[in-house]
This record gives C-alpha cells, structure tokens and sequence, in this order.
C-alpha cells in the first residue's frame, strides 16, 4: 500500500477552479497561516477551549489583504489582477478548491458565500499603492 501524497495538476485546478494562475493556491494556503496568526495574536489571553485553528472567511480575506500588501507592498492589487483574483469571491472559490481535493478542510458551518463582498478590491488596496 503506497502512502505516497497524490499529485495535483495545479494549472488545471486553477483552470477548473475559475481560471485562476497556480500561484494563488500557494498564497491561499500562505495566508490561512498568516490568518490564523493574527487570529491568535488578537485573542492573547482568553481562554480558548477549541484548539483547532479555524479561520472564518471573512477572516481568512482580511488575511489574505494584510498578506498581500506585507508581500507586494504596492503592486498587491495588481499581482492578484495578474492572478485573476477580482474580489473576496474569488478568494472563496480558491479555498473551496483546496477542500474538494482535500488540501484544506472545512467546518458544517463554512460556505463560499461567507466570501462574497468581504470588502472592495479598490478600497482594500489603494492605500498600498499609495507607499
């Protein structure tokens, strides 16, 4: 019995997924870690009885924006523009990607429409482009 990781064909599943570039799965998954550290980094000092390290998507979008300006600075708006990352939506769609093949899971309580209008694109990054 292999236990090898099956391998994923990233450009067809950014295809299949809404015709996204295969970089924005790596920065999905970069931002669920960064999301779920500034999650953590804000809840210092409660008591946390659920270890699990669940981010909401609207958290996991504000994540995602603090992310890409930390990485693009500047030019954020238009690396996810390159990636044909629009909006908030897309970024639901990326995510829900990554649970059909298994990559992320998801609660009872996660839908994509958690996604949808989380903030505007232009408003979100036009601070950055402003450094």
């Amino acid at each position: 019995m292999s236990t090898e990781a099956p391998i994923i064909d990233w450009h067809k599943l950014a295809k299949d997924a809404g015709g996204y570039s295969p970089q924005v799965f790596e920065f999905v998954r970069d931002g669920l870690q960064h999301a779920a550290e500034m999650s953590a980094n804000s809840r210092q000092g409660e008591i946390i009885e659920d270890e699990s390290r669940h981010v909401s998507g609207q958290d996991l979008c504000l994540g995602l924006r603090d992310l890409a300006i930390r990485r693009y600075g500047p030019l954020a708006r238009t690396v996810l523009g390159h990636w044909n990352v629009q909006n908030t939506d897309d970024f639901g769609k990326v995510v829900f990607a990554l649970i059909d093949i298994g990559i992320l899971r998801k609660t009872d309580d996660d839908r994509p429409e958690d996604f949808v209008g989380v903030y505007d694109f232009d408003e979100a990054f036009a601070e950055a482009e402003l450094i």
